[in-house]
Parts: C-alpha cells; structure tokens; sequence
C-alpha cells in the first residue's frame, strides 16, 4: 500500500469513527472528542516509545505505576516536556472503557495528570490546557453519566481500532489525518468570523514563497495561527531550510489554539522547538520583545472589527504608527499586514492571504497602500483562483513583504486561469506542479502575457496606488478570433448562389408565361 493509499484508508476510519459517534451532537462540536482521543493516543504511543526506547524487553503498559523510579519522570519530563503513568496510558484505558463506570471522571483525572506532570518546567506553558476542550462531563455526550460513559468509550473503541503504527515513522501520516479531519468540519465552521481554513495546498505556496531562497532563517511566525497549518507546512521546507528557533504564532480563539499546540506534538515538534500563544494579535501582541522573524506566514480572518480609531492609543503603536493611519474599524485586514511588517526582519519575508478588496479600496486602506509602495514594502501581489479554500467561494490574493528589496518594481501574478488549479466536486486545488509555475514566475519577476508583470514604481502612483492584480495583468481575450478575408469570401459564394436561384427562377417562369 503506498503511502497516498495508507492515507486515505486512514482518513476513511477516522470519518467513519465521527459519523459513528456523533449522533444527534453537531460535528463541529463533537469532533473536540475525536481529535481529543487520536491525541490522547498519539502522545501515549509516543511516551511509551520513548520509555521503552526499542527495547523489547519492556513493557511500559504492563508495569506498575509504583515502579516507575522518580529520576526517570524527571529525565522524562524534561525530554518530552510531559509524563504519562501506565495505568494512565490510552491503552489501558480504552481496553477497559465500556466496562468502566466512572470512565468520564477517570479521562478527566488523567487529562488534568498529564497536564500538571508539566508544573514548574520549561514545557508548562505548551501543556497546561491541552486536553481543556476535551470535557467529559459535557452534556453534548449525553444528560446522564451512563449516557456519557457509554459516549466516552465508543470513541475510545473507535480511536482504538484505527491502524497506526508510529514505529513505521507515521507520525505525518496521522497528522495529514488529523488536519483531514478539521477540513471536513471547517466547512461548518468560522463563517460567520470571516475565518477559514488554510487548505494544504495554499499552505504549500505562502510557505514556499516566505522561505523563498532564504538558507536559513532564526524562526518562522503566524500572527493568526489558526491550528498551526501554516507553520507545518513550513516544516516541510525543514530539511532545506534552518529553521533555528522553531515555530511561533498567536491564535485569539482557545479552541484552536490547543488544537494548534495538539498539531505541533502530532508532527513531532518537540516543546522546546515551538511556542504558540493566546491571545488578541492586534490588542495584546506576544513576541514583541523578540528579535524580528525571518519568515512569517499568515491568512488572518478577512474584514473583521477591531477597535481601530475607538481606541486613541493605536495611532501611536509602534507597529500602526508609520503608516499614518489606522485600518478601518470595520475591517481589520491591514492592521494584521502592518503587524506582520513590523515584526519582520531586515532580510525576512512574509507571505500573506488577503481579501482582495484592501487592493483596491478607496480611504484609510488606500492610505496604507501609499505607505507599503512608497516604502518599498510590496514585492509581489498574487490572485489565486476561486474556490479553493474550505466555506467559502471567495478568490484570495497573496500579499508578499520584503524589506530588502533591491529594486522599487512590484510584481502581479494572475493565477487565475485553469492551468493553475485543478477541478474538485466541492473546491478546487493547486497541484505540485501549478504551486511551482507560480514559484518559478515568482523567483524570476519576468513578465508573462496575461499572467504576470512587473511594474516600475510610477504607474502605480499612476493607478493611485492600487495593488489589484486586475489593474495591471491584462487578461487573455477569449472571445472568437474571426478571419474577415475568409468571412467576406464566404459572403461572395452565398451571394452568387442567392444571385444564380434567383436567375435559374425567373427562367422557370418565362418558360411558364411563354
């Protein structure tokens, strides 16, 4: 089986587990159970690995809690940044769950274990609350205990049948799955606060054009981290690029942000090697004490509020300051993109999904365009194709930010067409191949007609600063072309057949008066 194969088999299992077990309960709401249990499984399997460290004569499952020597919590702990006991492991107690009365009390106990095993060490702050959204007294899991337990050990069950093995290093595998999972239901989910779920595919790009040619970068950024899908992607670019920090991002909604911090350990980031913060970017910002990233990466919700000019102090803020004005009230996209400026590096770049509207609107948002262009901020502006992300229709664009630009040009890219994106039944998708058509026009600036051009500083001064694609990239005439020689050729021949009817008829009838 390849590993395309062992995928969709395991996503088929896990789907297969959701429409099981939740019933009546809304899925958006009940996959917190289903993600929640394939963690707790990861995380056990993963501790159990570590302690047994290939050794087939232990048995970490089958020993006792009261053997496990104190040093060898400490020396775990300080490694995997958490310890999990035996008896507190998910096998044993899924093996037991559907007999297990208290089942719902005893997940709690151990959730509320394994998150305290972190107190007082550096990993405290990347594991307190992890299993937060994982609540077994819930009433979505049922109005009685009974109803709950009975719940409670179907998903154990249902999680427990699924066939990994993270001894064959299928640590990606699973986290493929568990994005799988979130995707099926972000279609449900975050519509109405203008947030979506960055599909795989674009993750790929925006990674690939913020790590662009860049050999090492001190760390990698997301100011609306969302579930961490940017900065995995960005994992992928690991093994060509130093990443020397690690990964670091901020999300305002709890729920994601555990997930978030769930997604970092199910790629087997160590604690030491990502912090994820909570909180609101724009009004309580973290990181802002450290040195600038090398690479950020971002797709903040599109025209949300935000306190803007209600607020007199962000006028002043470091990060608004330069450009003079505040981004709308009603529309906070440019507040996210002067955020992510600020906090980029000399030689970094940052890649960001914007709604297309701040491109072209008129006002404050105008206003902040004339601050990027004229301080040479903008390097490039692609539109991607409709319908490519989970929820929604809407045809992004990618905003991409570089400090050190060494000409005042920008570059606009239509990736628009269908030789940049494939057809799917509910959305469309980049393959690797129009993912690296993109690349290639990025990384050589050379105009394409109908696709990309790069235009000098002037004409966009000209065009009042408009930043859309559509302003500059003209687009392909797809009507009919028709050859006129040809045509007027055609007309002789049908007028001399009408002319040669009409003489042959008025033979007929001279022959008939005659």
């Amino acid at each position: 089986m390849t590993g395309q194969q062992q995928a969709e088999a395991l996503r088929r299992e896990i789907w297969q587990i959701a429409n099981r077990v939740r019933g009546a309960v809304d899925g958006w709401d009940f996959k917190q159970f289903v993600l929640g249990a394939l963690f707790y499984r990861f995380i056990s399997e993963n501790f159990t690995n570590y302690i047994e460290g290939g050794d087939d004569s232990i048995d970490y499952a089958g020993m006792s809690d009261a053997d496990i020597p104190d040093d060898v919590k400490v020396d775990a702990i300080k490694t995997k940044g958490y310890f999990i006991y035996p008896s507190q492991l998910f096998q044993n107690v899924a093996k037991t769950a559907s007999k297990n009365d208290s089942l719902n009390t005893d997940l709690a106990e151990v959730f509320s274990a394994i998150e305290a095993s972190a107190s007082g060490y550096p990993s405290e702050d990347d594991i307190i609350g992890l299993f937060a959204d994982f609540d077994t007294t819930s009433n979505r899991l049922g109005n009685t205990v009974k109803q709950k337990n009975e719940r409670l050990a179907e998903v154990l069950k249902g999680v427990e049948s699924v066939t990994l093995n993270f001894d064959e290093n299928e640590g990606d595998l699973f986290g493929d799955a568990y994005e799988f999972l979130i995707s099926n239901y972000a279609a449900n989910a975050g519509k109405s606060g203008g947030e979506f779920f960055t599909p795989t595919h674009v993750s790929k790009l925006i990674a690939k054009l913020a790590l662009h040619k860049q050999t090492s970068v001190n760390k990698i950024y997301d100011p609306a981290a969302g579930s961490g899908s940017l900065l995995l992607q960005a994992k992928d670019e690991f093994d060509k690029h130093i990443i020397e920090d690690g990964f670091f991002g901020q999300e305002i909604n709890y729920t994601t942000y555990n997930l978030a911090r769930m997604n970092m350990f199910l790629h087997n980031i160590n604690y030491d090697k990502f912090n994820i913060q909570h909180g609101n970017t724009l009004e309580d910002p973290h990181f802002g004490d450290d040195k600038p990233f090398d690479a950020i990466v971002s797709n903040p919700p599109y025209s949300v509020k935000w306190k803007g000019a209600d607020d007199p102090t962000l006028i002043n803020d470091e990060r608004f300051a330069p450009a003079g004005v505040l981004a709308p009230k009603s529309k906070a996209d440019f507040a996210f993109v002067l955020h992510a400026l600020h906090y980029l590096s000399a030689k970094g770049r940052a890649a960001i999904v914007c709604f297309p509207g701040i491109f072209y609107r008129g006002g404050a948002e105008q206003k902040i365009r004339k601050y990027l262009v004229d301080n040479n901020f903008v390097e490039t502006v692609i539109a991607l194709a409709p319908n490519l992300f989970f929820g929604t229709t809407i045809a992004v664009n990618i905003l991409v930010l570089a400090k050190n630009k060494t000409d005042t040009a920008v570059q606009f890219i239509d990736a628009t067409g269908e030789e940049f994106f494939r057809k799917g039944t509910n959305n469309n998708f980049m393959e690797d191949q129009h993912i690296a058509e993109i690349i290639k026009m990025f990384e050589s600036k050379v105009n394409v007609a109908h696709v990309a051009e790069t235009v000098p500083y002037d004409k966009i001064v000209e065009k009042d600063y408009s930043l859309s694609v559509s302003a500059y990239v003209e687009p392909k005439d797809t009507r009919e072309v028709i050859d006129i020689t040809k045509l007027n050729a055609a007309l002789e021949t049908t007028v001399a057949k009408i002319d040669q009817l009409r003489a042959d008829i008025d033979a007929i009838v001279a022959e008939i008066e005659a």
